[in-house]
């Protein structure tokens, strides 16, 4: 079939489109649909310094939006400016733009929001010369007193009336309530110190009281259990990087801040709807942000699972630039290596400790193991076995209790240079002739408990103050000695192996500049990578942990996710790959008959191990069964 083409169009005079118009083009980016409104005017409110906000819909915002708030009020002077475009009172100077520390700033939103629907303003500034309020119309420009405490209360009716066209791509009343409620949502949990209340069609949908004392992290975890839910901070450990409060460096910058609350493995959900994160208060979407998290997530999650969190970053306003989209949800960073590496490590600290070891006190329910709590130090020493354990009439056993657990090796780990390629060829190295007893607690602070029993040769079972402990046995030891291997090799630095034929490939521009430009940082991972051409690049070492493995393929990995995130992770990745698959052949296998003292000894160690509560595929290792569970199945108490 004959291609035809299109006729060409008529030359068209060049000319400067009328100010409705520039609006309305405006309005086009900054409007999506009805909470876009509501966020801007709670960005707006919040700026006002206001300690409550009240949200009134019709017709999901559709017919009516408005958000009154107790904030400073605007001058009678000033109100004529307020809908003008790029009227603002947030900048005044190019200083200004490249240090925001405000929620809006651009100066369009509202004159946006007047060329698409019917806006008026009602605000009153509590001082001696405005004894009353004055009502401002955006379509007249009458402005008018009224009676009304101090505050501001804008009113946005008939969105979209202007373009009805824009008006038939919204959906159901009920689907976009629900996308101003979440807006709403957002801007709660990052400001627990302020007070939301949403109306729709006159009743009340939701509402979220102020949060009385401190803005930390006991007045966050607050509102997170009154936004997200109970269930949420029951599953959630705190994150707070670096420990100590922020300081200023030599240069007079603040420095970076990562707090917030992670989500443990089990609460992860199917989709990422419960993933926040904040960058200086305000909600973003950020690759480099969702890839940190993720990536902090990867040696405890199973599968394709979402983790679940609520983070803050707070840094300088000047390394971050907010003005890159007209919505202000994209952030661009002066230094995205560095906020990477933060939101990594803190997630990935938080995410170590083992809730195993925590107090279990609070133990939830079924199948969420004892959530956090405040944590305790292991003794110095050994504390013996305060019961006599019974033996079983077959079994192996093991004289040196500590022998079965203690796989530190005397000599350094053993590299993939130094192994069968086959994996299954590798063997657990020896123990020292003397190794170290496990640390443990005084028996009445194991949260794990005793052991009790051993089922079918593959779960312990074991008794605590709540109830029943199982514990996967096979999948607990695993990450034990994986844990041992990584802290082996970590403790070593980072060799690099210089291939004797380096290994070149066709490369695109993009991997050209990227190798040019982070030599230092693949010099960190151990890859040294050298351009040959402007189109081919040679690979000349890579890190001798993988020295078996295929140096293109991996080359071309660290360069794709240090183009997109300015960090990568490969190689971390590839590395922990291969010391799990060790792990694993080293591990205790299933079926294997453990006396109490091995079981209890396996117990201890998990109490002390990192990530103990999930296995290296990320799997749990262990479940509590509290006593109301147990009652329930054999209906006790009815």
């Amino acid at each position: 079939m004959p291609v035809t083409s299109l006729p060409p169009l008529p030359r068209r005079p060049i000319r400067e489109l009328p100010d409705e118009l520039i609006s309305q083009i405006a309005a086009g980016e900054v409007v999506e649909r009805p909470a876009s409104v509501v966020r801007e005017l709670v960005d707006n409110a919040l700026d006002a310094g206001a300690t409550q906000i009240t949200v009134r819909l019709q017709a999901g915002g559709v017919r009516l939006i408005s958000v009154e708030d107790n904030g400073c009020g605007i001058l009678r002077s000033e109100l004529p400016h307020a809908l003008k475009r790029h009227a603002t009172s947030k900048i005044a100077s190019l200083s200004d733009l490249e240090s925001v520390g405000t929620m809006g700033f651009r100066g369009e939103a509202l004159a946006a929001i007047c060329s698409i629907a019917e806006v008026s303003l009602l605000t009153r500034v509590d001082t001696p010369d405005e004894p009353h309020g004055w009502l401002l119309d955006g379509r007249s420009g009458e402005l008018q007193p009224t009676a009304r405490a101090p505050g501001t209360t804008v009113e946005v009716r008939e969105l979209f009336f202007a373009t009805p066209a824009r008006r038939k791509f919204l959906k159901t009343d009920a689907t976009e309530l629900a996308h101003c409620i979440e807006a709403v949502r957002r801007h709660a949990l990052a400001r627990p110190d302020v007070g939301f209340a949403i109306w729709h069609e006159g009743k009340l949908v939701a509402q979220w009281r102020a949060v009385a004392g401190d803005s930390g992290i006991a007045a966050l975890r607050q509102r997170l259990a009154d936004v997200l839910g109970e269930d949420f901070v029951a599953q959630a450990v705190a994150v707070d990087w670096p420990i100590e409060a922020p300081v200023l460096v030599a240069n007079g910058q603040q420095r970076l801040r990562v707090w917030g609350f992670a989500g443990v493995p089990d609460a992860a959900r199917s989709r990422a709807d419960w993933q926040f994160a904040y960058v200086n208060g305000r909600y973003v979407r950020d690759k480099v942000i969702t890839h940190a998290a993720r990536s902090a997530y990867e040696d405890v999650l199973h599968g394709h699972r979402q983790p679940v969190y609520a983070l803050f970053i707070s840094l300088d306003p000047t390394r971050v630039d907010v003005n890159v989209h007209p919505t202000k949800i994209e952030v661009r960073f002066r230094d995205s290596r560095e906020v990477h590496q933060g939101v990594h490590h803190a997630v990935e600290a938080a995410l170590a400790v083992p809730r195993s070891g925590n107090s279990a006190a609070d133990a939830a329910p079924m199948p969420v193991a004892a959530p956090a709590a405040p944590a305790w130090t292991p003794p110095t020493r050994q504390a013996p076995f305060a019961f006599a354990p019974r033996e079983p009439e077959v079994g192996h056993r093991v004289s040196d209790v500590g022998a079965l657990w203690a796989t530190a090796p005397a000599a350094p780990p053993p590299t993939t240079a130094s192994i069968n390629a086959n994996a299954n060829a590798w063997a657990p190295p020896a123990r020292s002739a003397d190794p170290a007893p496990p640390q443990a607690l005084p028996e009445g602070d194991w949260p794990l408990g005793r052991a009790i029993a051993q089922l079918q040769g593959v779960y312990i079972l074991a008794e605590n103050a709540h109830g029943l402990v199982v514990v996967d046995m096979h999948a607990a030891h695993e990450r034990i000695v994986y844990e041992r291997l990584k802290q082996q090799l970590d403790e070593q630095q980072l060799a690099s192996q210089p291939l004797l034929i380096p290994a070149t490939f066709s490369a695109t521009p993009d991997e050209v500049a990227t190798a040019e430009d982070g030599a230092e940082v693949l010099t960190t991972l151990g890859l040294e990578i050298t351009a040959l051409s402007p189109k081919t690049l040679a690979v000349r070492a890579v890190p001798t942990t993988l020295a078996q493995g295929d140096p293109v393929e991996l080359a071309r990995s660290v360069l794709a996710e240090l183009g997109q995130h300015e960090a990568s992770t490969v190689v971390q990745r590839a590395r922990n790959e291969l010391l799990a698959t060790m792990a694993c052949h080293g591990a205790v296998r299933a079926n294997r008959r453990l006396t109490l003292d091995e079981m209890n000894a396996l117990l201890r160690q998990m109490e002390v191990t990192e990530r103990s509560d999930q296995c290296n595929h990320g799997r749990p290792t262990w479940r509590q069964m509290g006593m109301k569970e147990l009652d329930a199945l054999f209906l006790r108490g009815r």
